[in-house]
């Protein structure tokens, strides 16, 4: 048998495959809250054969929100939390949760508050002019990372996952980009991780011996003036150092370079589509600079391994967790193989929930996903669906998603990835 389904421990936490769902975000809670959707995707993720399954992308506080149909973290829905991870748990899988903190990503009209970040400045991607952040708010976001511990432990939750990774409110800490203080927690890279300490060291209090502790990082900003690979190399030093006991190796950053995180095209068509008129200036300005401002990156199989590999080298001994790329039985025996005893899927599991049973039973199973994005694109304004499942697709982004794909196609072919 491959080593891929074979059980592995990490902490408290004893998994009976070594594949987990990412925390791609579902976009499946309105009023911030789980829904059925929320619960029926990942109960059926879990039936099919997933080792642990992880909810996407929770606030840890309500200033935390970058969506409106994004969960955050508030003793009223515990119970609702509770009956998911029991559903995951009697279809045979575990159940993660990720906790983060958008930072400037967000509006006034989602998270209540003027956004804020490491830095004052103003965010495009909202749009919004966005705050310093003082002594008292940093002090209460790092508070909300324990106490979103504490409620995900009530929930039910066998691991939880710190997101330190993808331009969110740690990353904007770590990294030069979005970082311009000149005080404590700017500068020097160890005053760049002070805030990341503070906040991963109240998640590790709250939850060690009680949970697995995950962490993820990225493994390189992805642009000129961002994070790169040394500094980020000793950032998971210091995040092993504070109890972590994985980290997922991820990169990019979704405010500035967002295809470096998901690799292809920015799936304009389908985010135009799906916006609202209320927000008009979006459908405006995504439809005319949408590829302009978030360049294509070719997707290619497992597209972050050769950063995850200095990583390995840097921490032989520490149980790093691959994603990105992972798309056939091939693939993800190749990841293990390569020293990562855990590997996450996002777009697989979501194209086919059925996805590793499938890769159990043929050693040559892949997955049907094309990279459109199309899914990315709808979740910005509905729930993250493939378009093979959604009902609401129109036939003229049927055409589009399938004129995408044949562009994958050609390019990948050409650059020798298939």
């Amino acid at each position: 048998m491959s080593e891929l389904f074979t059980p592995y421990k990490i902490g408290p936490l004893e998994l009976k495959n070594r594949t987990i769902r990412s925390a791609a975000f579902e976009a499946m809670c309105p009023g911030q809250r789980p829904s059925k959707e929320l619960f029926d995707y990942h109960t059926a993720v879990a039936r099919g054969g997933i080792g642990m399954t992880t909810v996407a992308y929770a606030a840890v506080c309500k200033s935390g929100l970058s969506f409106e149909n994004q969960l955050w973290m508030r003793e009223e829905i515990v119970p609702e939390l509770k009956k998911l991870t029991d559903a995951i748990h009697a279809e045979g899988a575990k159940a993660s949760i990720q906790l983060g903190h958008c930072g400037n990503m967000s509006h006034r009209t989602i998270c209540g508050c003027m956004p804020y970040g490491a830095s004052r400045g103003f965010n495009l991607y909202s749009p919004t002019f966005v705050q310093k952040m003082n002594m008292e708010q940093i002090n209460e976001v790092a508070d909300a990372y324990g106490k979103a511990v504490e409620l995900a432990i009530e929930g039910g939750f066998d691991a939880i996952e710190i997101h330190a990774g993808h331009g969110y409110l740690i990353s904007q800490f770590l990294s030069p980009y979005t970082n311009h203080r000149r005080d404590e927690f700017g500068g020097s890279l160890e005053n760049r991780m002070r805030f990341m300490r503070m906040c991963v060291s109240k998640a590790v209090a709250a939850g060690k011996g009680k949970v697995a502790l995950f962490a993820k990082l990225n493994t390189r900003d992805g642009f000129k003036g961002g994070q790169e690979t040394d500094e980020l190399i000793e950032v998971a030093k210091v995040l092993r150092d504070l109890g972590i006991e994985s980290i997922v190796l991820s990169g990019g950053f979704v405010s500035r370079h967002p295809q470096y995180v998901m690799r292809g095209q920015f799936p304009v068509r389908p985010i135009v589509h799906y916006f609202p008129w209320s927000k008009w200036w979006l459908k405006l300005g995504v439809g005319i600079a949408g590829k302009i401002v978030a360049p294509t990156v070719p997707f290619k199989p497992l597209f972050f391994m050769e950063d995850a590999l200095k990583f390995k080298q840097a921490m032989p001994d520490f149980p790093f967790v691959y994603v990105g790329g992972v798309i056939s039985r091939e693939t993800a025996d190749k990841a293990i193989d390569n020293g990562f005893p855990m590997i996450q899927m996002g777009r697989a599991v979501l194209e086919d929930t059925d996805f590793v049973n499938k890769m159990m039973a043929d050693e040559k199973h892949c997955s049907g996903c094309g990279h459109s994005n199309f899914c990315i694109g709808r979740m910005y304004s509905r729930s993250m669906q493939c378009h093979k499942h959604c009902e609401d697709i129109t036939p003229g982004l049927i055409k589009a998603v399938e004129k995408i794909n044949r562009q994958n196609d050609t390019m990948e072919r050409k650059l020798g990835y298939k």
